[in-house]
């Protein structure tokens, strides 16, 4: 695979997300970025959820504070989130609002205490369909940096 046209987008208010990020952007060389909402998420837990519960409940789908320069030119996305109430947050959603996902390769990885990454595939299955996307199996991502690492190379995304 040529990791020069991948991109890893994730979404990470814990920490743990970005750490994910950060093991396939080492294992693949790949792009990175970090998206944030436009209007910050409150730094406590406890307040974050209340908003993410808020917005998952009334379908709204947070702006995104920066832009990804060069969208087009990645194949590949690898997209990360944390698994709020069974399922991606909703800039998730945002994500795919503001960018074509046409021709695109969607690699999905999550972290989450105990919900497995098959609660959340309906989702990104359903708002990848709008644009023909390709969906490989994703990931729950725990800490097990081998585990991930056997992962990508099952789905063919590094070399053996």
């Amino acid at each position: 695979m040529n990791n020069n046209k991948s991109l890893i987008v994730y979404f990470s208010l814990s920490g743990n997300t970005k750490e994910a990020a950060q093991v396939i952007q080492k294992d693949t060389g790949a792009d990175i970025f970090r998206l944030t909402a436009k209007d910050p998420y409150p730094a406590d837990y406890d307040d974050y959820a209340k908003r993410g519960d808020y917005e998952r409940r009334h379908q709204i789908h947070p702006a995104i504070k920066n832009r990804i320069l060069d969208w087009d030119k990645y194949q590949v996305i690898y997209l990360g989130f944390p698994t709020w109430w069974q399922q991606p947050p909703m800039i998730i959603h945002t994500l795919f609002d503001d960018y074509s996902f046409a021709g695109k390769t969607i690699v999905p990885f999550t972290t989450s205490m105990s919900t497995p990454m098959a609660d959340s595939m309906p989702y990104i299955r359903k708002m990848a369909a709008k644009d023909h996307a390709q969906v490989v199996p994703g990931y729950r991502y725990d800490g097990d940096k081998q585990g991930m690492r056997k992962w990508l190379q099952r789905e063919h995304l590094l070399e053996k």
